[in-house]
Protein backbone atom coordinates (compact mmCIF):
# COMPACT_ATOMS: atom_id res chain seq x y z
CA UNK A 1 0.00 0.00 0.00
CA UNK A 2 2.87 2.51 0.78
CA UNK A 3 4.62 1.62 -2.28
CA UNK A 4 1.35 2.30 -4.46
CA UNK A 5 0.80 6.01 -2.46
CA UNK A 6 4.87 6.96 -3.05
CA UNK A 7 4.32 5.60 -7.07
CA UNK A 8 1.51 8.11 -7.60
CA UNK A 9 3.04 10.50 -5.86
CA UNK A 10 5.70 10.17 -7.99
CA UNK A 11 3.62 10.52 -10.83
CA UNK A 12 1.80 13.56 -9.75
CA UNK A 13 5.20 15.10 -9.19
CA UNK A 14 5.81 13.98 -13.10
CA UNK A 15 2.70 15.12 -14.39
CA UNK A 16 3.40 18.80 -12.77
CA UNK A 17 6.75 19.10 -14.05
CA UNK A 18 5.79 18.32 -17.61
CA UNK A 19 2.41 20.39 -17.33
CA UNK A 20 4.51 23.32 -16.21
CA UNK A 21 7.36 22.99 -18.97
CA UNK A 22 4.23 22.48 -21.87
CA UNK A 23 2.95 25.84 -20.38
CA UNK A 24 5.98 27.57 -21.02
CA UNK A 25 6.22 26.11 -24.39
CA UNK A 26 2.89 27.42 -25.14
CA UNK A 27 3.00 30.67 -23.31
CA UNK A 28 6.38 31.49 -25.49
CA UNK A 29 4.72 30.39 -28.65
CA UNK A 30 1.80 32.85 -27.89
CA UNK A 31 4.26 35.56 -27.63
CA UNK A 32 5.86 34.43 -30.82
CA UNK A 33 2.51 34.26 -32.58
CA UNK A 34 1.49 37.71 -31.22
CA UNK A 35 5.28 39.37 -32.68
CA UNK A 36 3.85 37.47 -36.04
CA UNK A 37 0.66 39.21 -36.51
CA UNK A 38 1.55 42.39 -35.41
CA UNK A 39 4.50 42.32 -38.06
CA UNK A 40 2.15 41.10 -40.90
CA UNK A 41 0.00 44.54 -40.00
CA UNK A 42 2.67 46.59 -40.41
CA UNK A 43 3.81 44.53 -44.20
CA UNK A 44 0.27 44.86 -44.51
CA UNK A 45 -0.06 48.63 -44.11
CA UNK A 46 3.33 48.92 -46.01
CA UNK A 47 1.98 47.24 -49.32
CA UNK A 48 -1.12 49.58 -48.68
CA UNK A 49 0.77 52.35 -49.05
CA UNK A 50 3.25 51.45 -51.89
CA UNK A 51 0.31 50.05 -54.02
CA UNK A 52 -1.43 53.65 -53.46
CA UNK A 53 0.91 55.65 -54.14
CA UNK A 54 2.25 53.69 -57.05
CA UNK A 55 -1.40 54.02 -58.41
CA UNK A 56 -0.96 57.67 -58.13
CA UNK A 57 2.44 57.90 -59.70
CA UNK A 58 0.85 55.59 -62.83
CA UNK A 59 -1.27 58.65 -63.45
CA UNK A 60 1.71 61.03 -63.56
CA UNK A 61 4.53 59.88 -65.92
CA UNK A 62 7.37 61.62 -66.91
CA UNK A 63 7.24 61.76 -70.70
CA UNK A 64 10.37 59.50 -71.87
CA UNK A 65 13.89 61.47 -72.71
CA UNK A 66 14.33 61.86 -76.56
CA UNK A 67 17.63 61.84 -78.01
Amino acid sequence: MNDDIIDLQTRVAFQDDLIEELNQVLTSQQQQITRLEMSMGVMRSQIQTMQSSQAEDNGVEPPPPHY
